[in-house]
C-alpha cells in the first residue's frame, strides 16, 4: 500500500466512524429505549419497533430488504466487522458507537456479537392472502421457541403465512432468534380476530384438538385453501375458535401420551397440509 492510497484508507475510516456517535455512558436515553424494546411486548407494540442482535440475523433482515432505523455497534464488533456494516448498515437513520462493557447492558443474550439494529415492525393485512393459500394460525403460543420453530417449518414446507392472535409475542428477541430470520421472509399476520381476516375467502378451518375430533391426521387430505388453528401450549385452544372452525382435527398418538408440543403439533399438521 502506498503512502497515498494509506492516507486515503485512514480518511474513510475517520469518516465512516465520524458517522457513529458515541454513547459512553450507562445513563443515556438510548439505553433505556434498547432496553424496554428488549423486554417489553408493550413497548414494541407502541413504538413499532424490534430488535435484532447478532451479525447474521441483521445482515438477514437487510437482505431481505428490511431498512435499519438504528444500529448499534460495540468498538470490538466495529473493528471485526467494519466491511459488512459498512455495505449493509450505512442507510440507517441513526449509528452509535459503544463500549464493549456497556453493550452487554442493552444485549439479550450471554455472549454477544456486538452489533444490533431496530427496524419497523412490518404491517401485514388481508391483501398478502392467497384464496388457494394454506395457513398456520397460531392462538396465545406463548413458548418464544415454538414460535421460531413453527415459523422455520412453515417456511421450509411451502406454507403461504401465518395468522397469529391472542397474545402470540412473534418480535421477542428470543422469538426472532429461534426462527433464525424465518419471521422476517414469510407474511406473518397478527389479527385480534382471526375469522374477520380471512371473511370472504373460502378456506376449510380446523381446529387442532386433542380430543372429541372429526377428523384424524393423515386419514384426509388437506383441501387448497385452509387454515388450521394450533393453540396454547397448557391449555389449547379457545372454544371461541374452536366452535368457529368448520372441522375439529387431531393427530393419532400411540402409548401414554397425552399431547405433543405445539411446534411439533404445528410440523406435523404443516407437512400433512403440503403434501398434496
Amino acid at each position: 500500500m502506498t503512502e497515498d492510497s494509506s492516507v486515503v484508507f485512514l480518511f474513510s475510516v475517520v469518516k465512516i466512524m465520524a458517522d457513529f456517535l458515541r454513547i459512553t455512558s450507562k445513563d443515556n436515553p438510548i439505553i433505556k429505549e434498547i432496553s424496554s424494546l428488549q423486554k417489553s411486548a408493550k413497548g414494541r407494540k407502541d413504538a413499532g419497533l424490534f430488535v435484532l442482535e447478532g451479525l447474521r440475523l441483521c445482515l438477514d433482515a437487510a437482505l431481505n430488504e428490511y431498512k435499519p432505523e438504528v444500529v448499534i455497534v460495540s468498538e470490538n464488533a466495529y473493528d471485526r466487522y467494519q466491511k459488512e456494516i459498512e455495505s449493509n448498515f450505512s442507510s440507517a437513520l441513526k449509528k452509535y458507537l459503544m463500549p464493549d462493557s456497556l453493550f452487554l447492558k442493552i444485549s439479550d443474550t450471554v455472549s454477544p456479537q456486538g452489533i444490533l439494529c431496530l427496524f419497523k415492525i412490518p404491517e401485514f393485512d388481508g391483501s398478502v392472502i392467497k384464496k388457494d393459500g394454506r395457513y398456520i394460525a397460531l392462538e396465545n403460543i406463548q413458548d418464544p421457541s415454538n414460535l421460531g420453530a413453527v415459523s422455520r417449518t412453515a417456511e421450509a414446507l411451502g406454507i403461504d403465512g401465518m395468522i397469529v392472535c391472542g397474545g402470540c409475542d412473534i418480535y421477542s428477541p428470543k422469538s426472532l432468534r429461534a426462527s433464525m430470520g424465518a419471521l422476517l421472509r414469510i407474511p406473518v399476520i397478527e389479527t385480534d380476530d382471526p375469522f374477520e381476516l380471512i371473511d370472504g375467502y373460502d378456506f376449510a378451518t380446523y381446529a387442532a384438538v386433542v380430543s372429541d375430533a372429526d377428523l384424524t391426521v393423515g386419514s384426509f387430505d388437506f383441501t387448497k385453501g385452509s387454515v388450521v388453528f394450533i393453540g396454547n401450549e397448557a391449555n389449547g385452544l379457545t372454544n371461541n375458535i374452536i366452535d368457529k372452525c368448520s372441522k375439529k382435527v387431531t393427530i393419532p398418538m400411540a402409548g401414554k401420551a397425552e399431547s405433543l408440543n405445539a411446534g411439533v403439533a404445528a410440523s406435523i399438521i404443516m407437512w400433512e397440509m403440503c403434501k398434496c
